[in-house]
């Protein structure tokens, strides 16, 4: 089905609606045209990468020793292409092409979050975008391109899953299931995640822009990050406010650049709070 619709989803991948009239045309930053460029933006670059998914496609590898494909680069020089074609005089923070412009908007990027689920086959990667109007985060997207799927949210725009309205769960925390990105590195950073996984019903990695996506449609119920980037978390403070939900950095501070992060309902928020800060 189309992302725009509000009709019962399909397997049908979404497309942008009347996309020859969006293209190449400058908009006023409104809330709705931020979100819908941004919607536009990652499905393209969402269509970019599926073309080397599954492809055997070889990552080269960064000074930080993370990896990087073709699919990142041309993701990225298509969702910027999109974006400053509709707002040429704003900002881009991307993960492969870094900042470049400035002034009140600022859009952070990242083409494949989950490039190493990317490069193995995995179809649980994700592009997001998150758009800042002076330091806020007012719209944003994670895109889903293998399974079809895009959860989308503007300031007083609620949250959507393909037009659908969608929510956090309500389970209490011993019901709750826990996502990562990385069990190991978060036992690395302190006793705080198995205190926490005590605490819940199930335990999971595979986590990144499927598991935010997850717990903003209220099929899981926390999402951690212990190391993370600011464009890894980019939309979410704006998708878990519209969802019921509340995100933070790991010491509670409303942050995407801090260095962690995770996400979760207003009801859990207070005592996963109280678990994540003493570590």
């Amino acid at each position: 089905m189309s992302w725009q619709s509000g009709a019962t989803a399909t397997r049908r991948r979404p497309k942008p609606k009347n996309p020859q009239q969006l293209r190449n045309k400058t908009l006023e930053p409104t809330t709705d045209n931020l979100l819908r460029v941004a919607k536009e933006a990652a499905y393209l670059c969402g269509k970019r990468t599926l073309a080397y998914f599954n492809t055997g496609v070889t990552p080269e590898f960064k000074g930080d020793n993370t990896p990087v494909t073709i699919a990142d680069k041309e993701g990225e020089r298509v969702l910027r292409e999109c974006i400053l074609s509709h707002f040429p005089d704003h900002a881009i923070l991307g993960e492969e092409e870094g900042a470049t412009g400035g002034g009140a908007f600022r859009w952070v990027c990242d083409p494949i979050d989950g490039t190493k689920s990317f490069v193995a086959g995995v179809p649980l990667y994700g592009t997001l975008i998150g758009v800042e109007r002076e330091g806020e985060i007012v719209a944003g997207v994670i895109y889903l391109p293998a399974l079809d799927e895009m959860v989308a949210a503007g300031k007083g725009l609620g949250c959507t899953v393909n037009g659908r309205a969608c929510r956090v769960s309500d389970k209490p925390l011993d019901k709750s299931v826990l996502v990562t990105s990385s069990i190991i590195r978060a036992q690395k950073r302190s006793g705080a995640y198995n205190e926490l996984a005590d605490k819940t019903y199930l335990q999971r990695t595979w986590g990144d822009a499927f598991g935010y996506a997850r717990v903003a449609m209220g099929q899981l119920d926390i999402m951690l990050d212990p190391v993370k980037s600011p464009w890894d978390v980019g939309p979410m403070p704006i998708i878990f406010a519209e969802a019921g939900g509340k995100c933070s950095t790991w010491k509670g501070e409303n942050d995407i650049y801090g260095p962690d992060f995770f996400a979760t309902s207003a009801a859990l928020y207070p005592e996963v709070l109280e678990i994540l800060s003493q570590g």
